[in-house]
């Protein structure tokens, strides 16, 4: 099956299953899919010293990328074949630092998916369920002309 024949659900199925490439963020960014379904995604994010920022600790743009990531992803998954999106609008609020070298949590839910819109949201969290980071983002539907 060709990508654009396949809903955005099983697109987001196959990457994860290892059937297409892995994007090339995820070289910069160690994320992992661990479970994809409709309207709903989850992740695992582990930031290294790579991500450090000016003051030694991991920088804002990791969540801020992991978050962006979950949240398209989770709105991708509501796509029907043919169709993409772009992020016009994301929003995130830093609950406390992210630690280095350890596995956290990133899950994306679609909270209203609309005729040109879908609004989604996601969070970061430990093992333990302390919320790190948590943002919400606007996707407008991409249809091919």
């Amino acid at each position: 099956m060709q990508v654009h024949e396949m809903t955005g659900l099983e697109l987001m199925q196959a990457f994860a299953q290892g059937q297409f490439p892995r994007p090339g963020i995820s070289n910069v960014m160690p994320m992992e899919a661990e479970s994809i379904e409709h309207g709903r995604v989850m992740f695992t994010a582990t930031a290294n010293q790579t991500h450090t920022n000016p003051m030694g600790g991991v920088h804002g743009g990791f969540a801020a990328t992991v978050l962006d990531t979950v949240t398209g992803c989770a709105t991708h998954t509501v796509l029907p074949a043919g169709e993409s999106y772009g992020t016009t609008d994301l929003n995130i609020k830093m609950c406390r630092p992210l630690p280095f070298d350890q596995v956290l949590f990133a899950e994306g839910k679609v909270i209203n998916a609309g005729r040109n819109l879908v609004i989604s949201e996601g969070t970061i969290r430990d093992e333990a369920g302390k919320i790190y980071a948590h943002a919400t983002a606007t996707c407008m539907i991409i249809r091919p002309s």
